[in-house]
């Protein structure tokens, strides 16, 4: 197995609007889709669509959500030997509200999310222990994702850690992450810097590199990534690299393509220097930008030009 992902797995309710709605207001829409999504999936679902042969660990309802959601991992050749139904909860859904300009806001409802454990993590320990790269994310319970970042790091596999949603966080977690990828809002919650520039994402990705990750990789959205450097590249010297200019139609899994890119890079072609890793990996997701929804915007065995 070269990617495992533990985390979560949605359902994506996507209304589309010119505007988004001020508190209080009603608002018509243009018009609605459903998808799979998630965090986790959508991670999961990017790297195998870029090649790698992955696998999840997740929890969803017994229910039609749930049960989509299994059938999309299978026919995105995802394993899901782990992906288990539970009675206790409905499957997790998201109802995101687009804007005619690509932004969005969204409300999750973890139901199953949250049922996800430490002994499903352990359950499927020997899959981690094969795997190249595993994923974490916080849209299960936090002890789920340290469980998961832990076993992986005794073992030798490298681990990418997406803080989001953000919350206070102990050391542990970032003894336990090679590769810590958040954005501005994630990284003003886990260091108290309003992140508005280049410059205030520096000094978060500094605050963040003092409490023990590997390195960091803070995204700006249409301001690029702002990164340290790991490995044999000078650790002390951060980078920041623009985003490409695209015809943006709907951010929504932006974020979540370039975890999934990045796993898929770091599996696949070791060889590679890790800022262009990091530039790849938002290329491909500012290109899934020019496409509306979230895994509906993933493109399958295709690299916009220029990359390989």
């Amino acid at each position: 197995m070269e990617v495992l992902v533990v985390g979560s797995c949605n359902t994506d309710l996507i209304s589309y609007v010119p505007e988004l709605p001020r508190p209080g207001e009603t608002v018509s829409g243009t018009r609605f889709k459903t998808g799979c999504g998630g965090k986790g999936a959508n991670q999961c679902v990017m790297a195998a669509r870029l090649g790698v042969s992955t696998a999840m660990v997740a929890k969803v309802g017994n229910d039609q959500f749930g049960r989509d959601a299994i059938q999309n991992f299978r026919d995105n050749n995802v394993n899901v030997d782990h992906v288990t139904v539970t009675r206790e909860a409905h499957s997790g859904v998201a109802s995101i509200t687009v804007n005619d300009r690509g932004e969005n806001c969204i409300v999750i409802v973890s139901g199953a999310n949250m049922t996800l454990s430490p002994a499903d993590v352990q359950a499927a320990a020997h899959l981690i222990r094969g795997s190249k790269v595993v994923v974490c994310q916080l849209e299960v319970p936090p002890d789920t994702s340290l469980e998961a970042l832990r076993l992986a790091k005794q073992n030798g596999v490298l681990t990418i850690f997406n803080t989001a949603p953000a919350v206070p966080l102990s050391d542990d977690f970032f003894h336990s992450t090679d590769i810590l990828v958040l954005n501005e809002t994630e990284a003003e919650v886990l260091t108290g810097i309003p992140v508005g520039d280049v410059e205030t994402a520096k000094q978060a990705v500094n605050r963040l590199l003092a409490r023990g990750p590997g390195c960091v990789v803070l995204t700006l959205g249409a301001g690029g990534v702002v990164f340290s450097g790991r490995g044999s590249e000078d650790t002390d010297t951060l980078t920041h690299i623009p985003a490409e200019s695209v015809a943006t139609v709907d951010t929504t899994g932006a974020g979540d393509a370039f975890v999934g890119a990045m796993a898929y890079y770091l599996s696949r072609q070791r060889e590679l220097a890790f800022s262009e890793v990091v530039r790849r990996s938002g290329v491909i997701a500012s290109h899934t930008t020019t496409l509306p929804g979230t895994q509906t915007s993933y493109q399958v065995n295709i690299l916009p030009p220029g990359l390989t």
